[in-house]
């Protein structure tokens, strides 16, 4: 199956996504890859592989811990690659995201980053610190190569961004709920994201999940009735961190079990 393909046959599923996030090496790399695999049997529709990188500026406490063990642990992009590899080997229809910040594709070379992580599964790209304005280089590669890139929206953005963002953006559109960093909030501002939204769909048709903050099942089918899917990241990074496998299965199948009451 063409990368691009697995996220197109997702969303003509009609249904709430369940993204989440996992760091790669975080408490240590076996246990990442089994916290993986609890995300990806127990609900997880879109799974997003973290990349460990040193300077992480959109993420909270506990993903920046995620990525500061990572790279103690000494993991490097071969062991983000050969992880996802195994990964896709086991579960051949998940779409699966990198969500990796700029300097390490920079660095290892656009064209050579790109092949890798496509002959390692990878259906595209999350870039939190990449502007579509400075992304045209990495959509070239990407579109020549059938994957993917997913740019950041956020309260602040006005709609002429919105119309960039979402006309840069393939398959879908990755919406912050709330400035500042990730990271699990007891409360989001559903009011003022409703009305972003409502200003999102005014000027752009594809499928939007949101992200940063969301950490229980009430929460994510509040934010599942005004969007097409959740992320849910720190919570269950802070969960495989404590080595806490078995609260991770229930945490997982909890948010996903209230997204399927929330009508598409």
């Amino acid at each position: 199956m063409k990368c691009s393909m697995r996220l197109e046959g997702f969303w003509k599923k009609n249904k709430k996504a369940l993204v989440s996030y996992m760091m790669v090496g975080y408490p240590d790399y076996e246990t990442s890859l089994e916290a993986f695999r609890v995300l990806l049997r127990e609900g997880t529709d879109i799974l997003e592989i973290g990349f460990p990188f040193s300077d992480p500026v959109a993420d909270g406490p506990t993903i920046q811990t995620a990525h500061e063990v990572a790279l103690r642990n000494g993991i490097r992009s071969k062991h983000v690659f050969e992880l996802s590899l195994r990964l896709r080997e086991e579960f051949s229809e998940k779409p699966f995201l990198l969500m990796t910040y700029y300097n390490p594709i920079f660095r290892i070379g656009l064209e050579n980053f790109c092949r890798r992580a496509k002959d390692s599964g990878i259906d595209g790209f999350i870039v939190p610190d990449l502007p579509p304005e400075e992304g045209i280089e990495l959509k070239g590669v990407c579109e020549k190569l059938g994957l993917s890139v997913v740019f950041l929206a956020s309260p602040t953005s006005t709609e002429g961004r919105l119309r960039l963002i979402c006309e840069s953006s393939d398959h879908m559109v990755y919406f912050v709920s709330l400035t500042g960093t990730t990271g699990a909030r007891e409360e989001l501002p559903i009011q003022r994201l409703r009305e972003s939204l409502k200003l999102y769909r005014s000027v752009c048709k594809k499928p939007v999940v949101v992200g940063f903050g969301i950490s229980k099942p009430q929460q994510a089918k509040e934010v599942a009735s005004l969007a097409d899917g959740v992320v849910v990241g720190s919570h269950f990074v802070r969960l495989a961190g404590e080595r806490s496998l078995k609260e991770l299965s229930k945490h997982v199948k909890g948010i996903k079990n209230a997204l399927e009451d929330v009508k598409y």
